[in-house]
């Protein structure tokens, strides 16, 4: 059997990281300390239980079609085909935030084979986490780019800003095209700089909720040695 290593690609969440502006951040609730447990068990045991109380968006999250259209799958309907064990292809878009033009378009693609793919844009963003400055307007992908990735067949399309569209453009139309299409997104991923370009398996599985739009996933990818 084939060695190989785990990448973790997800950041850390608690009730201090970047939020889409607006947007509660998480809060953590102890529904039954330990030292309260102690009475409902024998010897030493103790129990601590935990409520999260978490907005779908908050750290590195997925958005199903649903987060953007009614009649879209829900959390509960994406195939976890889609988002686990998925052949995974990094793009270098380091440039679009050292440049400042922030535009990734079709260009970045550069003839690389993307059916059946997690397409995964690297754009060095991350490194911002968690300070106010990771907010600011960042790399984001064009409308044409997104239109591309589904015709060639992604089946998951990933970036490690805030935001895959241009926070400026209200009419977000990389959401509409990906979505509309069955295309999950996940954002705010982290540690892609540990990827080589197209030798991995992308991870993220996401919690079946029923008529859930976004939830945070635990995104890694398996690379081998």
């Amino acid at each position: 059997m084939e060695s190989a290593h785990v990448v973790d690609l997800t950041q850390p969440m608690d009730g201090t990281i970047p939020m889409y502006p607006g947007l509660p951040g998480m809060e953590v609730s102890t529904l039954l300390s330990r030292e309260e447990s102690r009475d409902a068990y024998e010897g030493d045991a103790e129990f601590l239980v935990q409520r999260y109380s978490i907005t779908g968006n908050s750290g590195t999250y997925m958005d199903a079609p649903y987060h953007r259209f009614a009649d879209g799958p829900d959390l509960s309907s994406l195939p976890l085909s889609a988002t686990v064990g998925v052949p995974g292809l990094r793009i270098d878009a380091r440039d679009a935030t050292t440049s400042g033009r922030r535009t990734i378009d079709e260009s970045y693609l550069n003839g690389k084979d993307i059916r059946g793919r997690a397409v995964l844009f690297w754009t060095g963003w991350d490194e911002r986490w968690p300070e106010s400055d990771y907010l600011e307007p960042g790399p984001f992908i064009s409308g044409d780019l997104a239109s591309r990735l589904v015709d060639e067949g992604a089946l998951i399309v990933g970036i490690d800003t805030w935001n895959i569209d241009d926070t400026q453009d209200m009419e977000r139309p990389v959401h509409a095209t990906l979505l509309r299409n069955g295309v999950p997104i996940v954002e705010n991923l982290c540690g892609l700089s540990a990827l080589d370009s197209d030798h991995y398996q992308f991870h993220a599985a996401p919690l079946p909720i029923r008529r859930g739009s976004a939830i945070p996933v635990r995104a890694y990818a398996i690379v081998p040695f």
